[in-house]
């Protein structure tokens, strides 16, 4: 008789799902999103909601294939760290063929929806994006320099870009704008992570600044970043893409960053860490939220 474990349809549809790390996903559409909708003046006509609706499609299938290529690449490290070892390919539910043919689908199904319902350039810069994340942070940085995060830090930042260029088919000041906000807001949310993480991170022997630099330092360049973030922040409204509505919101949001940081760097405790990496996903979501609210108020 065997004792083969049996997976039902829906176990292995959340497999699956799990691959894609819907929660980085939404977030990634989301500021993708806000790059379509600042790109358009006033409300979107009909046909600008249908391509903004394919773009996000495309977007979304893509993003879910760099994360399923990461978490099948990551696996053995993934299987070290409490934060990861839950994951499919960690614990062996689903093969590196699996894994693999299912990011590939992905990626082809994302990117055929891109080039022919939305525009070429975005679905070449989000192929960038998948091959920015997926090989050379995931491949080549992570595991090789502490700076991994701030190097690789731009595929992140993308989402704004691939919004903006799916309305307007080209990239404007105003979408590298959102991309520099992303980009500095990515090194201190993921070191808040990773200091109350260390532990795991040794483990796994990835090169992260917690683990080659110390907390002391870590703590330090997470208080430097917001500082230069803030300035970034401000930046939608020195160019006058939004108006005070979104200057107030981003000086409370950036001064409350920075206070988390000021205060992780005077006394360190790993829940205090914590509180900084999730207030820094509320920073992010609310800024963008601000930007779309005074888009259509002002």
């Amino acid at each position: 008789m065997s004792t083969a474990p049996v997976f039902s349809a829906a176990s292995v549809w959340r497999q699956y799902s799990a691959l894609t790390k819907p929660r980085v996903v939404q977030l990634i559409v989301f500021c993708a999103l806000i790059g379509m909708v600042l790109a358009v003046p006033g409300v979107p006509s009909g046909p600008e909601v249908v391509l903004g609706l394919w773009a996000c499609l495309g977007i979304w299938l893509v993003a879910g294939a760099a994360a399923a290529f990461n978490c099948l690449v990551e696996k053995s490290i993934d299987a070290k760290m409490k934060r990861t070892a839950w994951r499919p390919t960690a614990k062996g539910e689903l093969s590196d063929r699996q894994a693999l043919l299912f990011s590939a689908a992905l990626c082809a199904a994302g990117s055929l929806i891109l080039y022919i319902m939305v525009n070429p350039l975005t679905m070449w810069l989000t192929f960038a994006t998948f091959v920015g994340y997926a090989i050379v942070y995931t491949v080549i940085l992570k595991p090789l320099t502490p700076q991994n995060i701030v190097i690789g830090g731009a595929s992140g930042a993308m989402p704004p870009v691939l919004g903006w260029s799916s309305m307007t088919g080209d990239v404007g000041p105003e979408a590298l704008i959102l991309f520099l906000i992303i980009f500095l807001w990515t090194p201190p949310h993921f070191w808040a992570l990773a200091l109350y993480r260390v532990e795991d991170y040794r483990k796994s022997g990835l090169p992260m600044l917690p683990v080659t630099h110390g907390n002391a330092f870590t703590r330090l360049q997470i208080l430097l970043y917001t500082v230069v973030l803030m300035a970034a922040c401000l930046m939608p409204f020195v160019y006058g893409m939004s108006s005070w509505l979104y200057l107030l919101v981003a000086v409370v949001l950036s001064l409350g960053f920075m206070g988390y940081a000021v205060a992780l760097w005077r006394n360190y405790s790993d829940e205090l860490a914590r509180k900084t990496f999730r207030f820094s996903l509320i920073h992010l979501s609310a800024l963008f939220a601000a930007l779309l609210v005074d888009h259509y108020l002002f």
